[in-house]
C-alpha cells in the first residue's frame, strides 16, 4: 500500500507554491458564538470550510485536516492567527451551502474551502465571493466556472479508470459490470463514471450492463439499488462503485458478493471491514485529511504571501487498498476521527 497522500502534503505544497511552511489554528465551531482572543498586533485570517455532509466520515477527516493545518500555520507564521470556521450541512444540500457562502461573505470571511454539491447552484455565489476578494478553493468536487483559485483532490476521471482497472484484474478481463453512482448532478461522480466507461472499452471481455444512480445518497438507498439490480440481473459478475455508499452499513452485500467481484471508491472504516472479510476486493482512496489540510495551506499561501498554486488543478494520488493491507490503513481513521473529536 502506498503511503497515504495526506502525509505527503507539506512537501508537495513546497513544490507547488515555492513555499514551505508549517502551521496551525483555533477552530471556530459553528455552534460557538465567540471568536479567538488574539493580540491586536496579529493578523487574523478566517477560513470557512464547507463540506457536503456533516454525517460523512470523509468530510470529518477533512475537518481534522483543516483544523490541524490552521494550528500549524498559526504557530509557524509570525503575527498570524488562523481561525477555521466549519460550516457544513447535516446532509447534502446545495441550497444550504449557497446560503452559508452568502452569510460568510457578508461577515467578512477571508477564504472559503468548499466541496461543491451542485456547481450550477454554487457558481453564482462563489463568483460573488471571489469578486469581493474572498479566496476560494474547491476540494473533492469542483465548480470550474465559479472563479475559484484552485481545485484540490484526485483526478476524478482517472479515479474512475482506476476502479475499472482494478475490477478488470479481479475479473481476469471478462465479465458483466454494473456501475453504481449517486447524485447525477455531482461533477465529480459524473467524471468517475466516464472514467469507468472509458477504461472498460480497453477490455474486450468486459461489458457495462448499465450505470445505476440513486438519490438521496444514503447507505439505505444504495443497498436497495444494488440488491434490486443484482436480483434482476443475475448475469452481473462485477460492480464498479464510484462512491462507497452501500458499504456504510452492515450486511449490505449479502447475495451480491457471492456472485460478483466488487471494487469501490473510499476505504472508510466500514468499507475496510468489507475488504477485511473479502467481500470487497479493492478500495480506491482519496486524500480525505488532505482535502482540509491542503485547502487551508493554499488559501493562506495566497492571503499571506500572494502566491497561487503552480496549477489550477492540484491533483493528489489515490491509495489502493486490498484485503491484505486494509487493517493497516484503518489505523489512520482512528487518528483522523479521533483528532476531530478531541478538544
Amino acid at each position: 500500500m502506498k503511503l497515504p497522500t495526506a502525509f505527503l502534503l507539506p512537501t508537495t505544497l513546497a513544490l507547488l507554491t515555492g513555499s514551505s511552511f508549517l502551521g496551525c489554528s483555533e477552530q471556530a465551531d459553528p455552534s460557538a458564538s465567540g471568536t479567538t482572543d488574539v493580540s491586536s498586533s496579529e493578523t487574523t485570517y478566517t477560513i470557512a470550510v464547507i463540506a457536503k455532509s456533516n454525517s460523512n466520515p470523509v468530510f470529518l477527516a477533512a475537518k481534522t485536516g483543516a483544523v490541524d493545518a490552521g494550528k500549524r500555520l498559526s504557530e509557524s507564521l509570525d503575527g498570524v492567527n488562523i481561525v477555521i470556521d466549519w460550516q457544513t450541512p447535516p446532509q447534502e444540500d446545495a441550497q444550504l451551502q449557497a446560503q452559508y457562502v452568502e452569510q460568510l461573505v457578508a461577515t467578512g470571511v477571508d477564504g472559503i474551502a468548499i466541496s461543491v454539491t451542485d456547481a450550477n447552484t454554487l457558481n453564482g455565489v462563489l463568483r460573488d465571493a471571489v469578486d469581493k476578494g474572498v479566496v476560494v478553493v474547491t476540494f473533492d468536487s469542483d465548480a470550474p466556472d465559479s472563479g475559484r483559485m484552485a481545485y484540490y483532490g484526485v483526478d476524478d476521471k482517472e479515479a474512475g479508470k482506476e476502479v475499472m482497472r482494478q475490477l478488470a484484474k479481479q475479473l481476469d478481463g471478462n465479465g458483466v459490470v454494473a456501475v453504481l453512482t449517486g447524485n447525477p448532478a455531482a461533477t465529480n461522480l459524473n467524471a468517475r463514471v466516464k472514467g469507468v466507461e472509458e477504461e472498460a472499452d480497453n477490455h474486450a471481455g468486459i461489458t457495462i450492463k448499465q450505470v445505476y444512480s440513486f438519490m438521496p445518497e444514503t447507505a439505505t438507498e444504495a443497498v436497495a439499488k444494488m440488491q434490486q439490480v443484482q436480483i434482476a440481473n443475475p448475469d452481473i459478475t462485477g460492480w464498479a462503485l464510484v462512491g462507497g455508499w452501500p458499504l456504510y452499513t452492515d450486511n449490505a452485500l449479502d447475495g451480491i458478493y457471492e456472485n460478483a467481484k466488487i471494487v469501490s471508491m473510499d476505504p472508510l472504516p466500514l468499507p475496510l471491514e468489507y475488504a477485511m472479510k473479502g467481500q470487497v476486493q479493492v478500495l480506491v482512496g482519496q486524500p480525505y485529511y488532505g482535502w482540509g489540510e491542503k485547502s487551508v495551506e493554499m488559501i493562506i499561501d495566497k492571503l499571506n504571501f500572494d502566491r497561487s498554486p503552480a496549477a489550477e488543478m492540484v491533483y493528489a494520488d489515490f491509495d489502493i487498498v486490498t484485503s491484505d493491507d486494509a487493517e493497516e490503513y484503518a489505523k489512520q481513521w482512528d487518528m483522523w476521527l479521533g483528532a476531530e473529536e478531541s478538544p
